[in-house]
């Protein structure tokens, strides 16, 4: 398959003006997007995966042509964001919201035909276009003829949101965390469509996501970004066999104290989780836990704390992103 996205040095600053006290502000540089480099062919879902801020929306807004870069440089099916915008918008579906955009007082379908005709959809293939995204989508069984779009459920919103990124039928597209706040059955609905949009019509889809089991289920490749740079990218199988000797220690503890300063002794990378002010769970990656564990445990019971619980596990894709991204 051929190269749909090419991103090349990608860099996105934003200045903001923000408040340290009454009355009294400064202005703060930061760098959203630090010279990322990535491609994503046709037929695949590539998962651009990491927390809020981590710089996904702002790269989605650079290809989707709504941001400007600062430097570098991104080709959609050979096109420049920048030097070639309307060329690049033939070619894109975009989804960055749920609930933006839309008309509360006109249907699903009607929404669809506004958007169809701003689109320069022909009136004929227009028809035929929203005929199959209302029934691919299951939008008939809810109401989409006659039911307001303010009336819509979240799920419902969502649908119609991904229908409106499919209406030119786009061999791109840009789908900004599409499942976000959905329920079970929602959620499963829209990752299905997004895996035989990709296997079956060729699509090239990049998919914005926080959520590591999703990301899992969806995607061909992972693309794990935090503070603006891509950490590491691959397979979610490649990304794990990336730490093969990597163990996770889990420990729930129970105590009031702050657990941090008894393993930062150790040279380990971690994450600590406090629950109900007293209940400690933490997570240690290590390559030989037998090394630390009894000596982390005696240190614990030491200081006052009870062992709730401890296990041994094999890391998982949230763990293989706090290896990558967080320092000790």
């Amino acid at each position: 398959m051929g190269e749909a996205i090419v991103v090349e040095d990608l860099a996105k600053t934003y200045r903001v003006k923000k408040r340290i006290r009454f009355l009294k502000s400064h202005i703060e540089v930061v760098e959203a997007l630090r010279g990322i480099s990535f491609k994503v062919r046709y037929g695949e879902v590539v998962g651009l995966l990491g927390p809020n801020g981590a710089g996904k929306t702002t790269t989605i807004k650079i290809l989707a042509t709504l941001l400007l870069p600062d430097r570098g440089e991104a080709l959609i099916d050979g096109y420049s964001v920048v030097k070639e915008p309307n060329k690049v918008r033939e070619r894109i579906g975009i989804m960055l919201t749920v609930e933006k955009g839309f008309y509360g007082k006109l249907s699903g379908r009607e929404n669809l035909e506004y958007f169809a005709a701003l689109y320069g959809l022909e009136p004929r293939r227009a028809r035929e276009r929203i005929n199959y995204l209302v029934k691919l989508l299951e939008l008939d069984k809810l109401g989409a003829d006659y039911k307001l779009f303010e009336e819509y459920s979240l799920g419902m919103k969502a649908r119609l949101s991904l229908a409106r990124a499919l209406l030119r039928d786009a061999p791109v597209l840009l789908l900004d965390e599409p499942t976000l706040g959905l329920d079970p059955p929602s959620a499963r609905k829209i990752r299905d469509l997004v895996k035989d949009l990709a296997r079956k019509e060729g699509k090239a889809i990049l998919y914005t996501t926080h959520n590591m089991f999703e990301a899992e289920m969806v995607c061909d490749r992972i693309l794990l970004i935090n503070k603006g740079t891509i950490v590491a990218e691959g397979t979610p199988e490649e990304l794990k066999s990336r730490v093969p000797m990597l163990k996770v220690v889990n420990l729930v503890v129970r105590g009031n104290k702050k657990v941090r300063g008894l393993i930062a002794d150790y040279n380990v990378k971690y994450e600590v989780k406090t629950e109900a002010s007293d209940l400690h769970t933490i997570r240690v990656y290590v390559e030989k836990p037998e090394e630390i564990l009894g000596d982390l445990l005696k240190k614990f019971v030491r200081n006052g704390y009870d062992i709730v619980s401890i296990r041994v596990e094999e890391p998982t894709l949230e763990d293989v992103f706090i290896y990558f991204s967080r320092e000790a």
